[in-house]
């Protein structure tokens, strides 16, 4: 399973990675690969390089770079992800902060859980990505 987390905070990079590891050493599962990006620019450089062998699982924020403005960077990023016919198949999270998480992930047809469930109720974020997770 290759795994594409995106998020300009390494704090919340290394949440993500930390907690899919302990899924997969709990379920005995060694087949995996995580790959980090700090900004959109970053994650759509990784989309495109690895476009033959596409991402199972990206789980994405929101705001990062306002470069993107008006659209936050992760909605751009995620846009992009889905021009792509080899990633029509992968699952797309977004973990964000922000105040309308829900709306925007209905409009990109996209899975949401907001940061703060994430970091407060950890078992309920570990059964959310395991709903995400082929093994």
């Amino acid at each position: 399973m290759k795994i594409l987390i995106v998020d300009d905070s390494v704090s919340w990079q290394n949440y993500h990675k930390n907690v899919i590891e302990e899924i997969f050493l709990e379920k005995d599962f060694n087949d995996f690969y995580i790959d980090l990006a700090s900004s959109a620019q970053e994650g759509y450089n990784l989309i495109f390089q690895n476009n033959k062998t596409p991402y199972d699982l990206i789980i994405s924020d929101l705001q990062m770079e306002e470069t993107y403005e008006p659209k936050y960077a992760g909605v751009w990023f995620i846009e992009q992800v889905q021009t792509f016919s080899s990633y029509f198949k992968t699952n797309i999270i977004i973990s964000s902060g922000c105040y309308n998480i829900k709306q925007i992930a209905e409009s990109l047809n996209v899975e949401y859980i907001p940061k703060r469930t994430a970091v407060n109720d950890i078992n309920n974020y570990k059964e959310f990505l395991l709903e995400h997770f082929k093994i």
